[in-house]
């Protein structure tokens, strides 16, 4: 069974904790090659992630840097990691963890498709079309409504995106935008880390319209492990959290801010791997078990669910989901083959 985790922010962990060896032992961090092992993992879209606070040339250097540092963590490990573009790139991986690339925050491309274009070149494979702001041309779900959706100009980035093979990724943004995105596009999108709103009321998370629109357009939503996206409870720390930021005149929305606040502030509740099997159920159930993934944010959030606490816990939840009569084909589409199927259909018309 091929795992094939949708989101990883190791490279961003990397470059704010410094760039250590990630063939020993990592506590720090929720990563390291041999938990990536012990997990099982197969294949790794490592996101390539920028905070909203850089803009313009500053986001588009930050995001050359991070794609920069992932080719060269798979060149230092190369028994390890072998770089993936493709989904062929996957199957040729040979026993070794087949590194895929993501750019989050559509900010990163500063308003210009010619830096989307040679981001593709540069081997990423798809956008998240915002992070935690609005991006003047897509509106993101935890932001006051710009755009009302997609913007002509976001028009254009999905356009182009599906012509040269990029992916759409629709976690982080806003209601509107995953439908005016799935009204249009001609390709099948991810989530790369989403879990679902009909189990934890929490924007950052899909309504059911929008899942059971998946059937129609091929993709794929990927669940998440962070807590306060599959956990009510964590969900209502969040948001008096947010409202104690707002208080003291900080940003929920910048994670160092939030990160720094929380620390000193009250203990959150805990989620739990069950927690994370109800998202999969509900999300099996409303979008169909064809359009289904895992994208666990590893080293992406300060906390984990129980059960699920580093790279190392994924084969725990697919023996969970065995436990509640989840059948061995339902796993393989889950674990890996549903978003290896879009990755294929993303390069069928493309044209870079």
């Amino acid at each position: 069974m091929l795992l094939v985790d949708g989101h990883n922010d190791l490279p961003w962990a990397l470059r704010e904790q410094g760039e250590v060896d990630v063939a020993a032992p990592q506590p720090h961090l929720h990563t390291d090659l041999p938990r990536l092992r012990a997990g099982r993992v197969g294949a790794q879209f490592w996101s390539v992630y920028v905070p909203c606070s850089y803009t313009g040339a500053a986001a588009v250097t930050a995001v050359l840097e991070q794609v920069d540092l992932v080719h060269r963590l798979v060149a230092r490990y190369p028994d390890d990691l072998t770089l993936a573009v493709t989904a062929d790139d996957v199957d040729a991986a040979g026993g070794r963890i087949a590194s895929l690339l993501g750019a989050e925050g559509g900010h990163c491309i500063g308003g210009s498709l010619a830096v989307l274009r040679m981001l593709r070149r540069l081997g990423v494979r798809y956008l998240t079309l915002t992070h935690n702001r609005n991006v003047g041309w897509a509106d993101s779900a935890t932001d006051a409504p710009d755009a009302g959706g997609l913007s002509p100009f976001g028009r254009e980035v999905v356009a182009e995106m599906n012509r040269i093979g990029m992916i759409v990724d629709l976690s982080h943004v806003a209601t509107t935008t995953m439908r005016d995105v799935l009204a249009m596009t001609t390709a099948p999108v991810l989530f790369t880390h989403s879990s679902c709103r009909a189990v934890t009321d929490h924007p950052r998370n899909v309504p059911d319209d929008v899942l059971a629109a998946l059937a129609g357009n091929g993709g794929v939503a990927m669940v998440t492990f962070v807590p306060r996206f599959v956990s009510a409870a964590v969900a209502a720390w969040d948001d008096r959290l947010a409202a104690a930021m707002s208080v003291a005149g900080l940003d929920h929305r910048d994670l160092t801010a939030r990160d720094a606040f929380a620390a000193r502030w009250e203990a959150p509740p805990r989620a739990t791997l069950d927690d994370v099997v109800a998202h999969l159920d509900h999300a099996r159930e409303a979008a169909g078990v064809d359009h289904i993934g895992i994208g666990g944010d590893f080293d992406g959030t300060a906390d984990l669910p129980v059960g699920l606490e580093d790279v190392s816990r994924y084969p725990a939840l697919l023996d969970a989901l065995a436990a509640r009569g989840w059948s061995e084909d339902d796993r393989v589409k889950l674990a890996g083959a549903n978003v290896l199927r879009v990755l294929r259909a993303a390069d069928e018309e493309a044209t870079l």
